[in-house]
């Protein structure tokens, strides 16, 4: 990536290319199978939300991931299996809709036997009665590379002071503005000063949704250069989490589950995120695109940074 020669409280902040991003996508071998590029766990939905887990795993399979199953309220499953038959579904307990508490032992004694690679977790949970508690229990109980999106964030920032997230797999954190401030106790500041903030706080990849998306490892923060007005609806954020999920995991078997995949992962899956929009607007209008037709677009995005 081009050096643009910007500091920011002592961070360097480069643009995200096409031409970087380029040898960063994953190579389809002739002589592969689904293994190959990624096991993952999706843990999301809760009644009246389960369109988001449905968007997140749909994004993870055409990322490319090689198999996802759905981590879901029992009461839940249905739809969501409905939603996404590529996915396999997991029930488990739950209470109001919800997860229930004891539902995070369970989830750990099924990734004991199936060993996935990856977990994404947060899309449409709630932060209703026990859901909270089970997001920590589940954070702290798989010892997995995680993504940790919407009310999971929300989650740890009612759990106060996470510090147990600096140590264990890697993670990568894709809050919005208004989850940033409440992991951030409501502290108002600059974006580039709140995501090396919030890469201290976490000590994992985080990735500052918004105009100009931000992502950093703490060290390094790269600005997001494509996407705009059209991405601006309901369950866009689902999308990014699962294709930075799918990206993820081929990046991680292939190369090995680090922050220096996390990071280019999350670079690769704003970047083609915003693409999409830009491909979608084009054809559709900015103001006329749902974030279930982005993916539509991901095959051209595709193209666009490996033909150029």
């Amino acid at each position: 990536m081009r050096d643009e020669g910007t500091h920011l409280t002592g961070m360097k902040i480069q643009k995200i290319t096409g031409k970087f991003l380029r040898p960063l996508i994953t190579k389809r071998k002739k002589k592969s199978h689904k293994g190959d590029y990624g096991k993952i766990l999706i843990v999301a939905g809760s009644k009246g939300m389960t369109g988001a887990a449905v968007l997140a795993a749909r994004a993870a399979l055409k990322a490319g991931a090689g198999l996802v199953t759905v981590a879901c309220p029992d009461c839940e499953q249905p739809v969501i299996a409905a939603g996404v038959p590529e996915a396999m579904t997991l029930p488990l307990p739950s209470r109001n809709g919800g997860f229930a508490l004891k539902a995070a032992g369970k989830l750990a004694v099924f990734q004991e036997e199936k060993n996935y690679d990856l977990i994404l977790i947060g899309p449409g949970l709630s932060v209703k009665d026990e859901v909270p508690g089970f997001v920590i229990a589940v954070l702290k109980k798989l010892r997995l590379p995680a993504v940790v999106d919407a009310d999971a964030l929300n989650a740890l920032a009612l759990a106060g002071n996470p510090g147990f997230l600096k140590t264990g797999a890697p993670r990568i954190f894709t809050p919005h503005a208004g989850e940033a401030r409440r992991l951030l106790n409501g502290k108002k500041t600059e974006r580039n000063i709140i995501i090396q903030r919030l890469a201290g706080l976490t000590g994992g990849v985080c990735v500052l949704k918004g105009p100009g998306t931000l992502v950093s490892d703490g060290r390094l923060c790269l600005a997001n250069t494509t996407g705009g007005p059209a991405l601006a609806k309901g369950g866009s954020g689902d999308i990014l989490a699962g294709l930075i999920a799918g990206l993820w995991a081929q990046a991680g078997r292939a190369k090995g589950f680090s922050m220096s995949t996390a990071l280019e992962s999350a670079a690769l899956g704003v970047y083609l995120h915003g693409l999409c929009g830009d491909l979608a607007a084009e054809k559709l209008t900015g103001r006329c695109v749902l974030a279930g037709e982005l993916l539509k677009f991901l095959p051209g995005a595709f193209r666009t940074i490996t033909d150029k």
